[in-house]
């Protein structure tokens, strides 16, 4: 009988094809993982823009509703929506027309009062004269 020898190429595969392997596979994980931490990231910092926007529009729309014609100066105070601690600042300016006010509220990170997440600006008409 004759025996059979495995020839060198049908062996399987060398160390340095499967160290070649591991090395390609994990760069692919590492790039994937990567990516779902932007993603997710991202989606942090949407969700922050969208809560200052929505606190800095409940101000504006106080504004409009009180139909105060707020006087010209900054402020500061809180403005907290959902678990996010947010600063608004609130500027009002003049504008050419003595009969309106222009009402600018920014709304910062409550952690770093330095970064502004959003900035709204609406024109305030004086309730005494727009009769």
């Amino acid at each position: 009988m004759r025996s059979h020898r495995l020839s060198s190429n049908s062996r399987g595969f060398t160390l340095l094809e499967v160290l070649v392997a591991l090395v390609i596979v994990g760069t692919a994980l590492g790039a994937s993982l990567r990516a779902v931490g932007g993603l997710t990231q991202n989606s942090s910092g949407l969700r922050s823009a969208m809560m200052a926007t929505w606190s800095a529009e409940n101000r504006l729309a106080q504004i409009r509703l009180g139909r105060e014609y707020p006087a010209i100066g900054k402020r500061s105070f809180e403005c907290p929506q959902g678990d996010l601690r947010l600063i608004c600042e609130e500027d009002v300016l003049t504008t050419p027309n003595p009969f309106f006010r222009r009402v600018e509220v920014s709304v910062y990170d409550g952690g770093d009062t330095q970064r502004r997440l959003i900035k709204l600006a609406q024109i305030v008409p004086d309730p005494q004269r727009a009769r």
